[in-house]
């Protein structure tokens, strides 16, 4: 248990461009869509192509953060 809210506290204060990679990352891990095992994000589908577009507005100061 005393992991699970380690997991929060630090979730919660983490930088937006590493909260959009991580979704990313785990919407690719689970995608049976086309995500996963893909070489590049962009071949994957809409919503994997959705977040790494997110994730890479946000990566360079652009609007597009997630909430």
């Amino acid at each position: 248990m005393p992991d699970e809210r380690v997991a929060a506290a630090v979730r919660r204060g983490e930088m937006p461009m590493l909260r959009a990679y991580r979704l990313w990352f785990e919407h690719a891990r689970k995608c049976g869509d086309g995500c996963k095992g893909t070489p590049k994000a962009q071949d994957g589908c809409e919503d994997g192509r959705r977040l790494w577009g997110t994730y890479r507005l946000t990566r360079i100061g652009k609007s597009g953060a997630t909430s």
